[in-house]
């Protein structure tokens, strides 16, 4: 593993890049936005959002997908701040948890129309189980649905603006065609929305799923974005992006955030809706070696918040711990509705761990302390 000089990514992560001088491509685009005229960019948003607004007040301007968190709710502010009137719509997660509900709660209380769009919990509990079995994902669905049905609804109600958060190609790093994108696409959804080569359609047929099962999960068709003309903006193109100015924005509107730090994580004020969460983000640490708490640091640390050395000392304080709880909720209570015990989840962990991050004994057999924790071979420093 080879780790970013400015921050601490590993080039393990998917679509990130180092260059010659050792710099991952999330630095080298944050460093571009230095460049950007944001005065420019936001005049360009309010002459597209003028474009988009319903002039009969016949139909929603826009509609801005909502999971409750910080991001999605400063997107529904700024949205009323520049005079729109948002449909606000929730593909519910897949484990909500009471923070979660009351962050939902609290964006109604915005002075905004909402909808909440619940999928089946059975055909659901399959998908989380196929997703964790076959991926290393338990979270495919929920990843799927909230890029597929906000765009259902903007097709059933006639509103074609979509606004969405952050590029994640821009702000974690990825491809610089895709970080320098404006826009959502169908195409987007399938490179970067995590499908993870899991295609909806490959679903058919496993465990009793049929195709009317996966609407939630399908994009609708060409024909039907076309008559609608649905586009969906990346608000980040166009507004400077940051987490954490995001919290406290939402905070300062009624947002809620946990009463610690989340764990897996090195702040208390992300990832707050799905007990789920956690999974996924181990998984990502099995799979590259690296998980939620490098994301934050790296974060912080482009921003000039903390040094490289304190970025180092919160990585290997946080990342990558065996998930034995999620926002208080514990593992075996997780799994229960999935029907996976806790001795099958370790299994399935133990599949999708790449031992060539993690040490291994002689036999090759992972080695783990009395907590299930793995021992990274490189970290960064």
């Amino acid at each position: 593993m080879r780790y970013c000089t400015r921050c601490v990514m590993p080039d393990t992560k998917p679509d990130l890049f180092l260059d010659e001088e050792g710099v991952c491509s999330a630095c080298r685009s944050y460093e571009k936005r230095k460049e950007v005229n944001w005065e420019l960019r936001l005049e360009e948003l309010k002459k597209l959002l003028d474009r988009y607004k319903s002039k009969d007040c016949s139909r929603w301007d826009c509609i801005v997908p909502v999971s409750g968190g910080k991001d999605s709710t400063t997107q529904v502010i700024r949205m009323i701040q520049l005079g729109m009137n948002p449909l606000c719509v929730t593909a519910t997660t897949c484990d909500l948890s009471d923070i979660g509900r009351k962050n939902i709660q609290n964006i109604k209380s915005l002075g905004v129309d909402y909808v909440e769009f619940s999928p089946n919990p059975v055909i659901r509990h399959k998908l989380n189980r196929i997703g964790l079995s076959q991926v290393g994902d338990i979270s495919w669905p929920e990843h799927v649905g909230i890029f597929t049905i906000p765009v259902r609804a903007a097709v059933q109600y006639g509103v074609p603006l979509i606004i969405w958060g952050e590029n994640s190609q821009n702000e974690y790093g990825g491809p610089a065609q895709a970080s320098e994108n404006n826009a959502l696409d169908r195409r987007w959804l399938e490179e970067f929305g995590g499908l993870l080569g899991l295609r909806v359609s490959d679903l058919i047929g496993m465990d009793g799923i049929e195709k009317k099962h996966l609407i939630p999960y399908s994009y609708p068709e060409d024909d039907e974005l076309k008559r609608v003309g649905v586009t969906g903006l990346f608000l980040g193109y166009y507004i400077p992006w940051d987490g954490y100015s995001n919290a406290l924005i939402a905070q300062a509107n009624g947002f809620t955030t946990y009463e610690k730090t989340v764990e897996g994580s090195v702040v208390n004020y992300e990832n707050l809706d799905n007990h789920q969460t956690g999974i996924h983000d181990y998984f990502k640490y099995l799979k590259f070696g690296f998980g939620r708490a490098t994301d934050i640091a790296c974060l912080h640390l482009r921003r000039g918040r903390i040094t490289r050395k304190d970025a180092i000392e919160m990585v290997n304080r946080h990342d990558g711990k065996f998930v034995w709880e999620y926002l208080g909720k514990s593992l075996e209570k997780i799994l229960d509705p999935l029907e996976i015990t806790v001795d099958e989840f370790i299994r399935i962990c133990d599949r999708f761990t790449n031992k060539k991050i993690f040490k291994t004994d002689a036999k090759g057999n992972l080695v783990k302390d009395k907590y299930q924790n793995l021992i990274k071979l490189v970290n960064p420093e």
